[in-house]
């Protein structure tokens, strides 16, 4: 199918944030059910803090397979285009998630349920991988330099807009249904919902056009390079090194906030699953609005300033964090949460532009993709079983505390010695040879 002539920003941005919403419901949809259900279904032979464990190995395999999705994803789309494995990862992640509701448990097929259920979530993480960068990068790309920002921050939007949604049909079944009930098939509601979602979202998705960035480029100069990757790291290989710094921070932050906390205020603070399900649905409310706020704002101060301004705030509220869960109130869990998701944000919002500013046109998907998704393995896979095994040896939340106070400090030392990217021209630098030329101005310029 041809594409459109090319689609207005409001679509393609629409058409970026429901397809992100539909894959990180799915995405996080998992990391709740890990929390709350799949240690007794998948695990049922361990004590309950080692199941959670064990539950989270499996949610931490979705991560492992995300840098080969980026990799992937990242090579066909630097040479085939960003529109066509956008529909791709589309499909894989939803595909992989119905089937997850489908699913047999431990106590039908034994072993069998826990290595099918670890298979589906590698598709779902290396479905992933392959679909932030090119959700952010059409967005980029058909963006205007002056407001980049604040367009590129919605697809960012869709993690707390899909966290939102998977929150919110957890917490409707949890309200209506007995655990008994939830727990012998309730919880495949949720997953078996994506097959009808996924279809709305490439019903949009196959409706817009191509990135005209990209396009450009490849009238200019022709197909990108055999191995895009192998150029990123030639080229850009300090700009990955920024990436992952920079990730830090921001994926250790939120999976402590939205997935561990499940585990922490349930286990360990000893409140209802509804309590903390509610207050996590009130801050991904809250944190969905606040991204494009503070992407517009970094097209006004710089991608640094309120990047620094996040990474800061997270690892200091670490340390109100817990003791506002521990008091076991509703209105002081949500605050923890809530503003801990709008510190968050500081980061995610100016990240996408602040990311696609980094490299050159013919390798960005790769780049982008690759230095965001090894960030997710070093940072983010590990943190709830980090947070969980934390918890189990000191039987505080103390070293939580500090864990997370530490991937701030790794964040804010990267970007504070990173350059500010504000106003670059994504066109100027749309080849290789362009690409040393423009890092030269952009640093005369700051």
């Amino acid at each position: 199918m041809a594409d459109n002539p090319r689609t207005p920003i409001g679509k393609i941005v629409g058409a970026s944030l429901v397809g992100t919403t539909i894959e990180w419901y799915d995405f996080f949809l998992y990391g709740s059910a890990a929390a709350l259900v799949f240690p007794q279904l998948f695990f049922p032979e361990s004590e309950p803090l080692t199941g959670t464990l064990l539950a989270f190995l499996t949610y931490a395999v979705g991560f492992v397979a995300r840098p080969l999705g980026a990799l992937v994803f990242g090579h066909f789309g630097d040479r085939l285009g960003r529109k066509k494995l956008l529909v791709v990862s589309l499909l894989l992640m939803g595909g992989a998630t119905f089937l997850i509701g489908c699913l047999p448990t431990h106590a039908s097929v034994g072993l069998w349920a826990p290595l099918l259920l670890t298979l589906l979530r590698l598709v779902q993480g290396f479905a992933l991988g392959g679909e932030w960068g090119g959700a952010v990068l059409i967005v980029s790309e058909h963006g205007d330099t002056a407001r980049r920002g604040f367009w590129a921050s919605w697809p960012q939007a869709g993690a707390p807009g899909g966290n939102l949604l998977a929150t919110a049909v957890l917490a409707v079944l949890a309200a209506v249904q007995t655990d008994e009930a939830f727990v012998s098939w309730g919880w495949r509601i949720p997953f078996l919902l994506s097959g009808v979602l996924v279809l709305v979202g490439l019903w949009i998705r196959l409706s817009i056009s191509e990135s005209p960035v990209f396009q450009q480029a490849v009238a200019n100069a022709g197909p990108s390079p055999s191995l895009p990757i192998v150029e990123v790291f030639r080229y850009h290989w300090r700009d990955v090194l920024i990436a992952i710094g920079a990730r830090f921070a921001e994926n250790v932050s939120y999976y402590v906030i939205t997935a561990f906390v499940l585990v922490y205020a349930t286990q360990q603070a000893g409140l209802t699953k509804p309590v903390v399900l509610n207050a996590v649905l009130i801050g991904s409310a809250i944190h969905f609005v606040s991204i494009p706020m503070w992407g517009a704002l970094s097209d006004r101060l710089g991608r640094r300033p309120v990047y620094l301004l996040g990474a800061a705030g997270v690892g200091l509220w670490s340390f109100a964090f817990f003791p506002l869960i521990d008091t076991r109130n509703f209105a002081a869990v949500t605050l923890a949460v809530t503003v801990g998701l709008i510190l968050h944000g500081a980061m995610y919002g100016p990240q996408a532009a602040f990311f696609s500013e980094l490299f050159a046109t013919r390798m960005r998907y790769s780049g982008v993709s690759i230095g965001s998704q090894l960030a997710s393995i070093v940072a983010g896979a590990p943190a709830p079983l980090i947070a969980v095994a934390l918890l189990g040896a000191y039987e505080s939340s103390f070293p939580i505390m500090l864990y997370v106070a530490g991937a701030a400090v790794l964040t804010t030392v990267t970007v504070y010695v990173s350059r500010e990217t504000r106003g670059r021209d994504l066109v100027a630098i749309g080849t290789l040879d362009e690409t040393e030329t423009t890092r030269r101005t952009v640093r005369r310029d700051i």
